[in-house]
């Protein structure tokens, strides 16, 4: 069974200061969540101070993004090796990064490989646009994704792979899929393109749902067997209710969810 995840997206928010603060009190709060790996991205300018502040805890640290060169003239990007010490995870292919950067599968394919190459745990994000969900190309779409994100890469350097699925439309607009969507999607087009790709290897990999996530809703997601926990935006930028998130994720999934 994998493990039960709530991972915090800061995006670009929280100035050092109020990264620090935010760490600290989910530091402060963390033993009110058993049993739930909590992770928080902070902007890179904060991740040595986040890491700091929640250093001798078991929280964990993720970077937002990575290049996949390992140095050179590009100028703004951030290698791998330069998180070494600093955190545990990097998000790749985040919608953000495809929709408003140009990022496409063939950059997170690469970003991944890097991430895995340094001892980073990648979270992949995958989801499908309105429009290919109206279309009823979401699984081809999510399925295309995923295989795409991990093209190369064998079922022994999986060890750490997290995969996040967040419909485009769902991203901060208030709108939630239904867990049956979800449920759908993730029991579906992703758990089953993991297991043709890995194998029984593919059943410690956690799912994770990402998409305006709140503690009203995160109850009904984790009861998905096949949902693992989630990633999440806006909710994680206040300490309580971030945690009261992975509070209700870790006790959902104790009573069998």
């Amino acid at each position: 069974m994998p493990a039960t995840v709530v991972a915090g997206n800061w995006k670009m928010n929280t100035t050092l200061d109020e990264a620090r603060a935010l760490a600290e009190g989910v530091r402060a709060l963390a033993q009110g969540a058993p049993g739930v790996e909590v992770i928080l991205c902070p902007p890179a300018i904060s991740l040595a101070a986040v890491r700091d502040a929640v250093s001798g805890s078991p929280v964990k640290v993720g970077a937002q993004n990575i290049y996949h060169e390992d140095s050179g003239a590009f100028t703004g990007e951030i290698a791998p090796a330069m998180l070494g010490g600093i955190c545990e995870y990097v998000i790749i292919g985040h919608s953000e990064r495809r929709q408003l950067f140009g990022e496409t599968d063939g950059q997170v394919n690469l970003k991944v490989k890097a991430a895995i190459s340094h001892g980073l745990g990648p979270i992949v994000c995958v989801g499908e646009t309105l429009e290919q969900r109206v279309a009823g190309q979401a699984a081809e779409v999510i399925s295309g994704q995923v295989r795409a994100a991990l093209d190369g890469i064998d079922a022994v350097n999986i060890s750490g792979l997290i995969v996040a699925y967040e419909p485009v439309w769902a991203i901060g607009t208030g709108q939630a899929a239904t867990p049956e969507i979800a449920g759908e999607i993730m029991g579906g087009a992703i758990l089953d393109t993991l297991q043709s790709l890995y194998g029984s290897s593919s059943a410690e990999v956690p799912l994770l749902y990402g998409g305006s996530v709140n503690a009203g809703n995160i109850g009904d997601f984790a009861a998905q067997s096949c949902i693992h926990g989630a990633l999440v935006g806006g909710a994680s930028l206040q300490a309580e209710s971030f945690m009261d998130i992975a509070r209700m994720a870790g006790e959902t999934k104790r009573a069998g969810g």
